[in-house]
């Protein structure tokens, strides 16, 4: 099964996904408005070299041949010589670029001319003029034809007779050089409710093409036009851009329902089960089949595997509260029995009578006293966390050994080694003992003898076994899945409390290691498994 992502993964994307959307929309607003000034570039570049040919083909008429060679200034831009094969082809693309092109201020006003045009260079535009107006009626663009010096000898406007050589685009052109800029408009209306977003609603874009015949220039051909505005082409395009709105509606709507099905289904879905749970349905939270994302894969299953063990838990203290009852309701029941009678009948007892019922009085008291004690060592044992303590194994055997050989049972313990150390206090490791020795003591009757063995378990590196085992009546088939229960004991009238191998399973499954009871031809076998941690130093 393929793993779902991560939450922050889906979180980043959906992030990116809503920054884009804007975004997205402003670069193509802006890449589209930049494609409206080249646009009306281009149509300025091919206006101005079908007016630049008319223009050069009149003066051709008005002039002779040999003397339209003098006429002009020289040409000092690098360009093919007109007229041969090698520039027959000379295409020139358009290359404003409203995001890297500056905004120059608004053109200079045509000042009076320092002399006056030569009269065949205003013969030729007197020629082209009526062609000039006839266009921009259809294309709208302003244009001027200037000769070598700069002064306009045709214009579709009022500077006919005027100078435009202070203009930089112009002085360049007469050099040879093709020339388009941007520049401010002058306008006094107002800017578009777009004007924000637009950097072409208050510019005007100027084509400079100049007119060279073979090595001479004989002027050039001013063009200028205000590109298309972002409100008027987006008004034209309405019905694509509509359908990109809904597009980007879709977009979105999509975006919720996946943040839906990714975040907000999974957390609806916990939620119910946790409600379940709070009104104590048992088994109501498990791990989600679809959780969406790794970390809620992670949630769920961390929150059903609390839920197992709370209920786990509630099921254990319940059984555990009932066992407690139990176990103290027997004694309390005799005590109180014994005290009614001793209050009732105690002046006409014999002094025998009175001592019994004082003995099970004793008796009981002291089964009380065990169980609470026990019961303090069940509580710690399953409360304990485990230090970075290290315990010699060989002295803890041989101090619990002595200590009940002295008290009369038959012990023996062999292969001591004291060079093993296991992870675990050694009081830990001392109680754990006891409680096997105590459990053997009680249930291998009269007589029972007892060994304990420490040995390196078969392919068990870095763990220890120690065993204890009696040679006393063992334990029945039936009981032997039950031996580890709290409150389990077969010696009952012994003054067992059925807590001892509870306390020990606690205790060694706290520390990391596992106890057992195996199949012994006579007697019990119990095996501790205990963690090993070093050697002891020489």
């Amino acid at each position: 099964m393929r793993a779902p992502p991560r939450l922050r993964t889906v979180l980043l994307a959906i992030n990116l996904l809503i920054l884009l959307l804007p975004l997205g929309g402003i670069v193509a607003l802006r890449v589209y408005e930049s494609a409206l000034v080249r646009q009306t570039e281009s149509e300025l570049v091919a206006q101005g070299a079908f007016v630049a040919s008319a223009y050069r083909r009149a003066l051709e008429r008005a002039v002779h041949p040999a003397a339209l060679q003098h006429l002009g200034r020289p040409l000092l831009a690098a360009q093919p010589l007109s007229g041969t094969d090698v520039d027959r082809w000379r295409p020139r693309p358009a290359k404003l670029d409203l995001a890297v092109d500056p905004v120059l201020p608004p053109p200079a006003p045509a000042v009076p001319a320092g002399v006056r045009p030569d009269a065949r260079a205003a013969a030729a535009g007197r020629e082209i003029t009526v062609l000039m107006r006839d266009a921009q009626a259809v294309t709208l663009a302003a244009i001027r034809v200037v000769d070598a010096d700069g002064t306009v000898v045709a214009t579709t406007g009022e500077e006919l007779g005027r100078s435009l050589s202070a203009r930089e685009e112009v002085a360049r052109a007469l050099a040879g050089e093709h020339v388009s800029v941007l520049r401010r408009r002058l306008t006094d209306n107002p800017d578009p409710a777009l004007a924000s977003v637009s950097r072409s609603t208050g510019v005007r874009v100027f084509v400079v093409t100049p007119i060279v015949h073979r090595d001479r220039v004989l002027g050039a051909v001013v063009l200028a036009r205000t590109p298309a505005s972002l409100a008027q082409t987006l008004y034209r395009h309405r019905a694509p851009l509509l359908f990109g709105l809904g597009v980007l509606v879709v977009a979105v709507i999509a975006v919720s329902l996946f943040t839906a099905v990714t975040i907000a289904r999974p957390v609806a879905a916990i939620i119910r089960q946790t409600e379940r749970a709070q009104r104590g349905e048992k088994g109501a939270v498990t791990p989600l089949a679809h959780a969406g994302t790794h970390e809620f894969a992670q949630l769920s299953g961390a929150v059903a595997a609390l839920a197992q063990t709370l209920e786990e838990r509630a099921d254990y203290i319940r059984n555990f509260a009932a066992h407690v009852s139990h176990e103290f309701k027997t004694p309390l029941t005799a005590m109180q029995g014994a005290v009614e009678l001793l209050r009732e009948h105690g002046a006409g007892m014999s002094e025998e009578e009175r001592s019994r019922f004082l003995d099970n009085l004793a008796v009981n008291t002291g089964r009380l006293d065990r169980l609470v004690r026990r019961l303090l060592d069940l509580a710690r044992a399953d409360t304990i966390r485990p230090g970075n303590e290290a315990t010699p194994v060989g002295p803890v055997l041989a101090r619990v050994c002595n200590r009940y050989r002295a008290e009369g049972l038959d012990v023996s313990c062999q292969g001591i080694r004291l060079d093993i150390y296991v992870a675990m206090a050694g009081e830990t490791l001392e109680s754990i003992l006891a409680n096997l020795l105590e459990n053997a003591r009680q249930h291998g009757g009269a007589g029972v003898q007892v060994q304990v063995t420490a040995e390196s378990p078969t392919g068990g590196r870095g763990y220890i076994d120690i065993i204890v085992s009696d040679n006393g009546p063992g334990v029945t088939p039936a009981n032997l899945g039950r031996v580890f229960d709290p409150f389990f004991t077969t010696a009952r009238d012994r003054g067992g409390t059925g807590l001892g191998l509870a306390v020990v399973r606690s205790l060694v499954e706290a520390h990391g290691g596992s106890v057992e009871l195996r199949p012994s031809a006579r007697g019990a076998k119990f095996v501790l498994r205990l963690p090993a941690v070093g050697v002891s130093p020489d």
